[in-house]
């Protein structure tokens, strides 16, 4: 059982939805992201997703892309990322970590390599937006084959036809992406959501949480009350982008895990 198997085991005991949340790596600098990060438990999130920052990240919206940005002139790298991952794994050894972004920084260094120092660095899952089911022979089974969770994206677009095959290697959870388009591009809405998320569980036994365009308190607990659970990204990389005080962002992240808690 992986932590992200465990988290979710722990929430539906508790009766509780998951409150997940997305930082980029590095940004605007590694001390400030990693500050921000080890704050992130504390402040009611159940799994942090970490962004690898890439010159081309075609599925995010302007908010990501800067943040990469940031990342990528503050001298970000791969080897960094994992760093941050290690000074977290010293004081946290239970809270999951989902490293998402994009393959060709996993190709370049070479697949095996990666595998390695992330399930070293204490890595659980992984979100690579541009690795579709076909290519699963590339990273998603050896992933599986090292422990490390491979967690498939599912869109408004994901017919029943083509469901089965985005589900068929996926575990941990599955991301619903709730909007079509980039990411912090438009409003999420329950009513929306609710149906595409039972039509996927009733095709997997796995946690579906829903991310893209959950930017309020109100938001996340509206969304999380159809699901298993949210993703909130573009806000809390919004403030942090805006230079806010790293107390200032934790404190914003606690209202919107308690919105989705409260679900």
């Amino acid at each position: 059982m992986t932590r992200i198997d465990a988290t979710f085991a722990r929430l539906r005991a508790e009766g509780r939805k998951a409150f997940v949340s997305y930082i980029m790596g590095g940004d605007p600098d590694q001390a400030t992201s990693l500050a921000v990060m080890k704050g992130l438990p504390a402040a009611g999130v159940d799994i942090i997703e970490l962004g690898m920052p890439f010159t081309d990240p075609m599925a995010d919206g302007p908010t990501i892309q800067l943040a990469g940005q940031r990342a990528l002139e503050a001298g970000m790298t791969m080897d960094r990322v994992l760093d941050m991952v290690r000074d977290f794994r010293a004081g946290d050894a239970t809270t999951p970590i989902v490293l998402m972004g994009y393959y060709n920084p996993i190709y370049s260094r070479g697949v095996d390599r990666f595998l390695a120092e992330a399930t070293e660095a204490g890595i659980d899952g992984l979100i690579v937006v541009d690795l579709p089911p076909e290519e699963d022979d590339e990273l998603c089974i050896p992933a599986q084959k090292a422990g490390i969770n491979f967690i498939r994206l599912a869109t408004p677009t994901t017919d029943d036809r083509r469901l089965p095959k985005v589900l068929q290697n996926t575990s941990g959870f599955v991301y619903y992406v709730s909007i079509t388009g980039i990411t912090g591009a438009a409003a999420a809405q329950a009513t929306d959501v609710g149906p595409e998320v039972a039509r996927i569980k009733a095709k997997t036994d796995l946690p579906v949480i829903v991310g893209f365009g959950i930017t309020t308190p109100e938001a996340a607990r509206a969304i999380a009350s159809v699901a298993d659970g949210c993703v909130v990204g573009s806000a809390i990389v919004k403030d942090i982008g805006a230079g806010k005080p790293v107390a200032e962002v934790l404190a914003n992240v606690a209202a919107l895990a308690k919105g989705a808690h409260s679900a």
